[in-house]
């Protein structure tokens, strides 16, 4: 006898119970709609209001959502997509729940992207027991009763008929609740516009399908030239020393905690003791191009501002091909999760790679360990290209969380006691706050010894020495229910888009590029952004091209007034 089809052996004459189609879509459809948008639930419950008007909201928001889960789900009702894709839809629900409860997260394009490029060492600092119980809660008993019976299978016609009429049903639904309450639901959307990205899965769904567009093309696309006309200014002609210039991109370092701009505790002793010397100069009006890594870092060495499409730069060559166009030597160090494609054409060097006793354990790297034998690797560039000048970039890891006390070693540690797990709400503020802080004091040591590297090098007659430090974006700390970055920036609250930037340069840089630094301190507290930095970094290493914009050079100003001074006629860039 043939065994039926679903049937363990052994057990061909019993019947196999399966499970119609229209159920399946509807039970996960309110499931997901409900359990799986607790976060959601909660975030519109606490904008308060009459208790009546409350549960009316939340009623009618709950209904368009299973209708519009339950369309997209009768697209999928076919007996071996079903399953396997549904299964998937849970578990990012499950995953979103738990990130957004969490961290006041939510989920856009941007926010995946993100995502898609976590390495292992950032995943590893995310699990967490809590993950594990939400992935438990939500996402255990649909995939149970989801996985004990299989879908009816009926001829591929009439399933395409029913299915057709569950997206019909679904849509149905969702039209005639949003017509019954659109007031109330407008008015919700349009004040409060992060919550369109809690509402799952449809904001996965929404954000692949977004992100697909925008990246798919790129793919075929050519990658537009910047600089063709680069070429070195004229004070390479006369150079006695070539200029070295470090670029250090940190992470996550919000302005609110940067000692240098004001804040009470003593973060950055170490630069403040650069500043009292003269030669360091803080900028305390920066905004950032985006509130994650995957946009800001981009955005930074793009010839784009924002406004332009900086934050979506990939299509275009950046700044480090500009250098190195222009005959410059370029290395980029990277103790973080890639440089987002900035990098793909210099020569570049992740400390992963790397294995350094007290610097590195277990895959991850403190920041001191991009210093460590950095003049071997300066001297192994191009002889021809080094001589004429350097640009290095170091990108930190910096304040990166949520485990920020793993970004600072246990002998670097001058606020006590720190929140010393990755699940941000259950600590004590101020012991977040610690841990937080800490990472900030971490880097001020960092960029110490960077300086000092620097001074070294000027003092000793090998280069002319400057520093560029700005963060990629910022931080939330718990204010207003947030945690971490990421908020769309459209409504990303000041800590995630306030940074800090500090600029220092040798006395023979500053010769050179006849840069003054009472002009630059008097300058110091004009509205700067991540726009900056591309016309920025030009001007400081004297690179000349039509791609350089001299009211974007935030340095420009200081360069012509000494110039002035002196009775020099400056040429412009190109």
């Amino acid at each position: 006898m043939t065994p039926i089809q679903g049937v363990p052996p052994g057990a061909s004459h019993a019947v196999v119970r399966r499970r119609r189609p229209v159920v399946a879509v509807w039970w996960l459809a309110f499931w997901l709609a409900v359990v799986g948008n607790l976060p959601l639930w909660q975030r519109v419950d606490a904008l308060g209001g009459a208790l009546v008007q409350r549960l009316a909201l939340l009623g009618g928001l709950g209904l368009l959502v299973a209708g519009a889960t339950a369309a997209l789900l009768s697209l999928l009702a076919w007996p071996r997509v079903f399953r396997p894709v549904v299964t998937l839809l849970v578990l990012v629900t499950a995953f979103n729940t738990h990130f957004m409860w969490q961290y006041g997260a939510v989920i856009d394009p941007g926010m995946l992207a993100n995502v898609l490029h976590t390495d292992a060492r950032e995943v590893r600092d995310l699990l967490s027991l809590p993950l594990l119980g939400t992935l438990l809660l939500v996402a255990g008993p649909p995939l149970w009763w989801l996985w004990r019976r299989p879908l009816s299978v009926r001829h591929w016609l009439p399933q395409t008929g029913r299915n057709g009429l569950g997206v019909v049903g679904g849509l149905l639904l969702a039209v005639l609740v949003t017509l019954l309450t659109y007031q109330d639901i407008a008015s919700l959307m349009r004040n409060h516009k992060a919550l369109r990205y809690m509402i799952n899965p449809l904001n996965s769904v929404y954000a692949a399908s977004s992100l697909a567009a925008e990246q798919l093309p790129q793919q075929v696309r050519t990658l537009q030239p910047v600089g063709g006309d680069a070429h070195l200014g004229g004070s390479y002609a006369t150079q006695a020393r070539p200029p070295l210039l470090v670029l250090v991109i940190g992470e996550t370092a919000r302005a609110q905690n940067w000692g240098l701009d004001g804040y009470a505790r003593a973060t950055t002793p170490a630069l403040a003791r650069w500043q009292a010397e003269g030669n360091l100069v803080n900028f305390p009006h920066v905004q950032s191009c985006g509130t994650n890594t995957q946009v800001s870092v981009p955005c930074i060495f793009s010839p784009l501002t924002r406004d332009q499409g900086g934050d979506k730069a990939a299509e275009h060559e950046n700044l480090l091909d500009v250098l190195q166009r222009a005959g410059l030597a370029v290395l980029w160090l990277d103790n973080q999760s890639g440089c987002k494609g900035v990098c793909d054409r210099v020569t570049h060097v992740s400390t992963t790679d790397l294995a350094l006793p007290g610097s590195c354990a277990d895959g991850a790297c403190f920041d001191d360990a991009m210093l460590k034998g950095l003049d071997e690797r300066i001297a192994a560039l191009d002889p021809q290209r080094r001589a004429q000048g350097v640009v290095v970039v170091l990108h930190q890891m910096g304040s990166h969380g949520p485990a920020y006390f793993k970004r600072t070693p246990d002998s670097h540690k001058p606020f006590l006691p720190e929140c010393s797990s990755n699940t941000l709400s259950d600590c004590p503020p101020d012991q977040l706050v610690n841990a937080y802080d800490n990472t900030v004091a971490y880097t001020d040591r960092f960029l110490d010894q960077t300086l000092d590297w620097l001074k070294t090098r000027a003092a000793r007659g090998s280069d002319d020495t400057g520093l560029i430090y700005v963060s990629d974006h910022g931080e939330s700390l718990g204010e207003n229910g947030l945690y971490l970055h990421g908020v769309p920036y459209a409504f990303a609250p000041q800590q995630q888009t306030h940074v800090p930037m500090v600029t220092w340069l040798s006395p023979g840089l500053q010769q050179r590029t006849g840069l003054g630094m009472d002009c630059l301190r008097a300058r110091s507290g004009a509205a700067l952004s991540h726009d900056n930095i591309f016309h920025s970094v030009l001007g400081l290493m004297d690179v000349s091209t039509q791609a350089y914009q001299l009211p974007l050079d935030a340095l420009a100003p200081c360069a012509a007034a000494h110039a002035r001074a002196a009775g020099i006629r400056p040429s412009p860039a190109g």
